[in-house]
């Protein structure tokens, strides 16, 4: 039974983020064919953060209203919204509506909001919901979270998104002449790039992201209703007032206890269990709260926006095959550093914010690859292939324990400190997204190469 609530966890967890993942993924079969063009990532960005207004308003009931908000109606509305949104991608990505006297994708970019709603409201909805199990079962849920990147990635592996075939430029209108990846440029003219058709199209693509959110509604009802889930559930006691009601009355009956047994019952436990502030159990002081907010905000700032907008220029100058390892690799790395968290949950604030240097550091390492595109260090030997596909590894992996471990922290102080989790999540990324726009997309700060002419002195 532990088993089974361990998968629906899992299965819940996956239906937080494959929307947008799956988006961001499909955009190379995606932006050829809409009137946006290469633009549309700059319009998801901004998308994405408009709906944070979802997060906000949940964060702002769960903090003047608290208790008004039962999260479970919220998630079967978004998660519903999310099996619609997805199912209608599949039929309408490609119809266009004249506006402004042009041609815009206007129901593409209307669903993609629908979608940043629904995965943007999921990290202050669905890791409060993870109160009401045991404490064993949030890592599952984030292991769960970030498969929610690697499944997309993996899909659209197999699709064959994004591969190019360098054709030569004189002969590339012939239907069979085709020159390999690794071709010279004859006397004849330049290689062109040519992208591969892709195995499924992209309306089976969006259809399986809507199977998926399908599986994830399918998993929060088992895991509300199904009788063996009910038998490991908490106490909901947090939710109705009966924790407060059941500490009044040991408040009550210590009152009513003789003088030497309160001091007996008081004296080392309580100078053990004072409360150092009034977040949560109070087991952490205000620094040491600032500490956390302030790290999870970094990390996922750096994790959810700032590294992902430069991705491909760090990876593309050493080819597309380490493009797609890079890729690959991160994706596997979340959910390997979740199952690390789960059998070695180090909760110690100095290793966290070690974990948080060393991971900044390979960052550090992939946006200077990123600002010297299409020329990066050692960008014609094997040896710098290496090094970004592990230093994106090592950067996901170090970065995606440090949000595990802290959000094993936060559950522990209670479901108001899980909300305040996510709506920091929704922050740091804001911020990150907001600061990386106007760099990558206004001031054309990173430079990308022709994948088959661009042309770097060693």
């Amino acid at each position: 039974m532990t088993l089974l609530t361990h998968v629906l966890a899992c299965l819940f967890g996956m239906g937080s983020w494959v929307a947008i993942n799956g988006m961001w993924v499909e955009l190379p079969l995606i932006v050829p064919e809409i009137p946006e063009g290469w633009y549309l990532p700059s319009y998801l960005t901004v998308l994405i953060q408009m709906a944070n207004a979802g997060p906000l308003f949940v964060t702002l009931m769960h903090r003047f209203r608290p208790g008004k908000l039962d999260e479970r109606p919220v998630i079967y509305s978004i998660v519903g919204l999310g099996v619609v949104a997805t199912f209608l991608l599949a039929f309408f990505w490609k119809h266009t509506v004249p506006l402004a006297g042009a041609m815009h994708s206007v129901p593409l970019l209307v669903l993609c909001f629908l979608i940043s709603v629904v995965d943007c409201t999921s990290s202050v909805t669905f890791l409060p919901f993870m109160m009401r199990l045991g404490p064993q079962y949030l890592t599952t849920y984030f292991v769960g979270e970030g498969v929610s990147g690697l499944v997309p990635a993996v899909v659209a592996l197999v699709q064959g998104v994004g591969v190019v075939h360098c054709r030569n430029a004189t002969v590339a209108s012939l239907a069979n002449g085709t020159l390999g990846v690794n071709a010279t440029v004859g006397a004849s003219g330049e290689l062109q790039a040519q992208y591969q058709p892709a195995n499924f199209s992209a309306q089976v693509f969006f259809l399986f992201l809507s199977a998926m959110m399908v599986v994830c509604l399918a998993a929060f009802l088992l895991l509300n209703h199904h009788p063996a889930v009910a038998r490991e559930r908490k106490c909901e006691l947090y939710l109705n007032g009966g924790l407060a009601e059941e500490k009044s009355d040991q408040a009550l009956s210590l009152s009513h206890r003789p003088q030497e047994e309160k001091a007996m019952i008081s004296s080392p436990d309580s100078h053990r269990r004072a409360r150092r502030s009034s977040f949560g159990t109070g087991f952490y002081s205000g620094p040491e709260l600032a500490f956390i907010f302030v790290v999870l905000a970094w990390v996922n700032a750096l994790t959810n926006a700032v590294l992902p907008s430069v991705q491909s220029y760090s990876c593309l100058p050493y080819g597309n095959q380490a493009y797609h390892l890079a890729a690959t690799m991160a994706a596997v790395a979340n959910p390997v550093a979740c199952f690390i968290a789960m059998f070695l949950p180090l909760r110690s604030l100095v290793l966290i914010g070690l974990l948080t240097i060393v991971g900044t550091g390979f960052g550090t390492y992939i946006m200077a690859m990123a600002a010297l595109s299409p020329c990066p260090l050692l960008v014609h030997s094997v040896s710098g292939t290496a090094l970004i596909v592990i230093a994106w590894m090592l950067f996901v992996l170090t970065l995606s324990y440090v949000k595990v471990i802290i959000g094993v922290i936060l559950r522990d102080e209670g479901h108001s400190a899980l909300v305040w989790c996510g709506a920091v999540v929704q922050l740091g990324s804001m911020l990150g997204a907001l600061s990386m726009f106007p760099l990558v997309s206004v001031y054309g700060l990173f430079k990308s190469g022709d994948p088959c002419n661009t042309k770097c002195t060693k």
